[in-house]
């Protein structure tokens, strides 16, 4: 889980985003725990953050998100780099892109040491712009959820999207919606009068991944993505079982390692205390 703290709905400030990583980095839980992600506008905030809180845990990990200006966000981040060698490493920048000339242009801007990963829409057919974005030697990425309603895309769209990401070879990160292990209806915000929604489980999503990457189809995938019953997993010390189709340990570390790598969560206690609710940890 790449923790996204300063994003909404948690929207938190820097100092209690930064208090919460620097926690989470020591907790037993730290195994869980991917990279902090931080808008590229606001790297100079985090590290004027950051000493206090980073002193025992070493170098942070950090997913930086850039705006349209794909050059000025490279060069924002080879200053930070410079100055803050051993305290903060941004080995990863995610960005959107339209067209695949934006594709191309990103890739250009931001070449280097750091992973790049690219946002492609779900609301259209994502073929041609995954091969730009292995054409570039980049990840993709999908918006799994929002704060509204129609920020959710439907189970269709997903599951063509990670069967896109299986058939032409490209693997993905996954952000929004995504605070529960299962599917089901729930609140959009933490506000007390928050609208609900159907939201997508991590589970479902990464289990989907992993399926697509054995040979299922769309119509499976989307079965995977619209289940709502955690008895419908099995996990045994073999690998794991969704209804007929079984999964051994080895297709799943390969589909973790090398295909669905990700997601970014504003909370992170939240997708692990459920996880051992469902006592899955």
């Amino acid at each position: 889980m790449d923790y996204a703290g300063l994003f909404p709905p948690a929207s938190l400030g820097m100092p209690e985003a930064v208090a919460q990583y620097a926690s989470y980095l020591i907790s037993p839980d730290a195994w869980m725990l991917g990279r902090l992600v931080v808008p590229v506008s606001r790297l100079n905030e985090l590290a004027a953050a950051l000493a206090p809180a980073s002193a025992a845990s070493g170098p942070w990990k950090v997913s930086a998100v850039g705006g349209e200006d794909y050059a000025a966000d490279a060069a924002r981040i080879a200053t930070l780099g410079a100055a803050r060698a051993g305290s903060l490493v941004v080995d990863v920048v995610e960005v959107k892109a339209a067209t695949t000339q934006d594709i191309e242009r990103a890739a250009r801007a931001l070449s280097g040491a750091s992973a790049l990963y690219v946002e492609v829409s779900h609301r259209t057919e994502p073929r041609e712009a995954l091969i730009a974005v292995r054409s570039v030697g980049a990840r993709a990425k999908i918006r799994t959820g929002g704060i509204t309603r129609d920020a959710m895309p439907s189970s269709a769209d997903v599951a063509r999207f990670i069967f896109r990401c299986a058939e032409v070879g490209v693997a993905f990160k996954a952000t929004a919606g995504l605070h529960h292990p299962l599917r089901g209806e729930h609140p959009l915000t933490y506000a007390s009068d928050s609208p609900t929604a159907m939201m997508f489980g991590f589970l479902n999503v990464f289990l989907a991944s992993a399926f697509a990457r054995a040979g299922a189809d769309e119509n499976e995938l989307h079965a995977v993505l619209e289940e709502r019953s955690a008895a419908a997993f099995v996990f045994g010390d073999e690998g794991v079982r969704w209804r007929s189709r079984h999964l051994p340990v080895e297709q799943l570390a390969s589909a973790r390692r090398d295909f669905a790598v990700a997601f970014g969560s504003c909370s992170f206690r939240e997708p692990v205390d459920e996880l051992r609710e469902l006592v899955l940890l």
